[in-house]
């Protein structure tokens, strides 16, 4: 296998410093990454995530909440989207043969409808719950919008997996090699999910919204900015599950730290760490571009 990280848009939060942490003043607005990954397997190409997608970026007030693009002010740029990504690199969107997603939040679904020859993979209660669009802020959240894949959805129960470093984890994923996983890490919402491809080295661990700023997975003493602590608390669906994964990831990566390279989905700092390059570059071509091989 070989693998590709790729940033599909930006989120540019209100606060700056106080949600990234790094940007100068609190009256900018800061910057997070959408940290997505691009693998390519026997079976063809599995995009774990998708971003915001092509839709997104031509009619964003028709697919997302005033709410939420207010809020966020997503950096819509058409090459920074999944497919035109995948482009450079020398694919086609009909490649992409399977998506994972972590959960169905508009940032990390927006893309699917670019890839109609994909099954996208979820876990059950994922999408139970995110159909029945309960509260005002599921509604924000989860966008049917985004959806024109639902034929193409295939759900996966968490419950009754086997183990995984002493997490629960789904594992033989039609159409997948075995080397990926679904890790239940329900909290952030119901069906929410890590996804776990082990490599010739070591394990890589995508923990998708699990945790959001990096000192978060500090195993003596973690911290989070006062923006982000706030607005994983807006959209937390079960408190106690959402705190009692960070601490068993923060334990994981303390314990086994050699063996499992763990990062979420919008820290630009451990994306600038695994991938050595700029939030605001894209994927480069194949030729002379900077990959991670995983076999």
């Amino acid at each position: 296998m070989r693998m590709h990280h790729l940033n599909c848009i930006s989120s540019c939060p209100l606060g700056g410093r106080l949600m990234d942490g790094r940007t100068p003043g609190i009256l900018k607005r800061g910057e997070l990454c959408c940290h997505c990954l691009l693998i390519e397997t026997e079976q063809g190409l599995v995009l774990v995530d998708t971003g915001f997608g092509l839709r997104d970026v031509a009619d964003p007030h028709s697919r997302l909440s005033e709410f939420f693009l207010l809020l966020l002010s997503p950096d819509f740029r058409e090459e920074m989207t999944a497919v035109r990504q995948i482009e450079r690199l020398g694919f086609r969107a009909a490649d992409v043969r399977h998506i994972l997603l972590t959960h169905l939040d508009f940032d990390h679904a927006g893309g699917l409808d670019d890839f109609p020859n994909a099954t996208v993979h979820m876990l059950e209660q994922e999408r139970d719950y995110a159909l029945q669009q309960k509260t005002w802020m599921d509604r924000q959240r989860f966008r049917p919008q985004q959806w024109s894949s639902r034929k193409r959805w295939q759900v996966h129960a968490a419950s009754g997996g086997d183990a995984w470093y002493g997490f629960q984890c789904v594992r033989d994923i039609p159409g997948l090699p075995p080397e990926i996983l679904f890790v239940p890490l329900p909290g952030h919402t119901f069906g929410h999910a890590g996804i776990a491809i082990q490599t010739p080295d070591r394990w890589l661990l995508q923990a998708g919204d699990a945790y959001f700023y990096h000192r978060e997975m500090h195993a003596t003493h973690p911290y989070c900015t006062p923006g982000l602590r706030l607005y994983q608390f807006m959209l937390e669906k079960d408190r106690r599950a959402r705190l009692g994964n960070q601490e068993r990831l923060r334990r994981l990566r303390h314990a086994h730290g050699g063996e499992v390279e763990l990062f979420c989905a919008h820290d630009p700092v451990e994306f600038e760490r695994v991938t050595g390059r700029s939030l605001h570059t894209s994927a480069a071509s194949r030729i002379g571009g900077l990959q991670t091989h995983a076999g």
